[in-house]
């Protein structure tokens, strides 16, 4: 393959004689000093220490026939392929193909939050292994392919376990996850499913990060490719996805407000990034919009420092039934209070009674069994418009991440059977049910 040279925020070049295709991705650019790099398994500046992010050499010319072009794509986030860090053709191999999922219009529930502009919520439970976390794996997994790694890994909470062990029995890879001792059995069960290795640890996430930030730089770990480590740049670009879909769903339309989950955050930062993308191709009006980001109370270091108008991120220690979230020092925390300033819009979170009495209001109102994460998105949506807050008379979408068949633990103390009779009319009858 021919060397491919990269130019740097200072004029200089960087010659990168190992070039991998990845499509539109040009290098890789520090978020804080704008140091650029040839594409490769690095995930911090050399230069600041910096976060690395994927740059593109994105499509120019008409956004109609781009437009159409995407349009006339698969049923799947490859769609999107011209604007991902990933071969053309992708498609063609072995993947588990998440994305495009419903776009559900929340009529039942908006009624209910007095919401009157139009409730959308974005219910990516149906992705393969019921979460967003696939789509993120399923950039990784081709830069896995592409830098030569032989074993997929990650640092999990529980969702991205699963993704990650599903992914790679589809494409051939070795997977060893690591995550805490303490997660819902739902998750143990299906990250261990696949037939990769999983380890718990005992501690936090945190704690499970540190140890796999430790392992990539042992010979333990040559070969090994974690998604939200060493593959970052490229595993994070999954949830621009999301941005795109959502506007595609709305007729190319960016919605006014979007509530949006934080556990490390680069999921609400991702999906700004592919809304500014998607604005610059043209493919959708430049206009105003808000994004607010949601949190559990017992692990709401984000909205703590939004509240307090702080821009630096104090760690807290995790204690909330939204293990999904339980993320106490997230490395996106400060962009995403810079995202949601920016865009007029706020932090904020809610207790564990609340996410579970959110839990069963979604489900009650449209028939989406959330997880905890989603949960908590509604229950802060809830509180935001009680609040004055986010706007009811506006296009409003909130995003369920992940299905409850895996954190039944949360709703099961306080749901059941409504009754429980003997197997007759009368029976019936006394109960009150007829």
């Amino acid at each position: 393959m021919a060397a491919q040279t990269v130019a740097t925020n200072d004029t200089t070049a960087v010659d990168n004689d190992n070039a991998v295709d990845l499509g539109p991705a040009s290098a890789l650019s520090c978020r804080e000093c704008g140091e650029r790099f040839p594409l490769g398994p690095i995930f911090a500046c050399e230069i600041c220490f910096g976060p690395l992010e994927v740059a593109y050499d994105l499509p120019t010319g008409d956004p109609e026939a781009l437009r159409k072009q995407i349009e006339a794509g698969p049923d799947n986030l490859w769609r999107y392929a011209p604007l991902l860090p990933v071969p053309a053709d992708v498609a063609t191999k072995p993947n588990l193909n998440p994305g495009w999922t419903k776009l559900v219009k929340a009529d039942n529930l908006a009624r209910e939050l007095g919401v009157t502009g139009g409730l959308f919520i974005k219910d990516d439970s149906g992705n393969p292994t019921h979460s967003f976390k696939d789509r993120v794996v399923a950039q990784a997994i081709e830069a896995a392919r592409a830098f030569g790694f032989t074993t997929l890994s990650c640092s999990s909470t529980g969702n991205l376990a699963g993704a990650v062990g599903a992914a790679a029995a589809r494409a051939g890879f070795r997977s060893c996850v690591f995550i805490p001792h303490d997660l819902e059995q739902g998750k143990v069960v299906m990250a261990a499913v696949y037939g990769g290795e999983l380890v718990g640890i005992e501690g936090t996430y945190d704690d499970v990060n540190r140890f796999c930030s430790e392992l990539i730089g042992d010979p333990l770990g040559e070969g090994w490719g974690f998604v939200n480590v060493n593959l970052r740049p490229y595993y994070g670009e999954g949830s621009k996805t999301l941005a795109y879909e959502i506007c595609e769903q709305l007729g190319w339309q960016i919605p006014d407000q979007l509530v949006i989950p934080i556990a490390s955050g680069s999921q609400l930062t991702k999906i700004d990034k592919g809304l500014q993308e998607l604005i610059k191709l043209g493919l959708v009006e430049d206009k105003p919009y808000k994004i607010f980001g949601a949190q559990a109370e017992g692990c709401s270091p984000v909205s703590a420092a939004f509240k307090a108008g702080h821009d630096v991120v104090k760690p807290q220690k995790p204690d909330t039934i939204a293990k999904s979230l339980a993320i106490g020092n997230p490395a996106d925390g400060p962009y995403v209070l810079d995202i949601a300033r920016r865009t007029g819009g706020a932090v904020e979170d809610v207790n564990d009674e609340q996410i579970v009495d959110a839990i069963k209001l979604l489900a009650r109102t449209e028939g989406i069994f959330a997880e905890t994460a989603g949960g908590v998105t509604v229950g802060v949506t809830r509180k935001l418009i009680e609040n004055g807050v986010l706007d009811p008379s506006l296009t409003t979408v909130v995003l369920n991440t992940g299905d409850g068949l895996k954190t039944l633990d949360a709703v099961a103390p306080t749901t059941g059977p409504t009754a429980t009779i003997r197997p007759n009319l009368d029976a019936f009858r006394e109960a009150g049910l007829a």
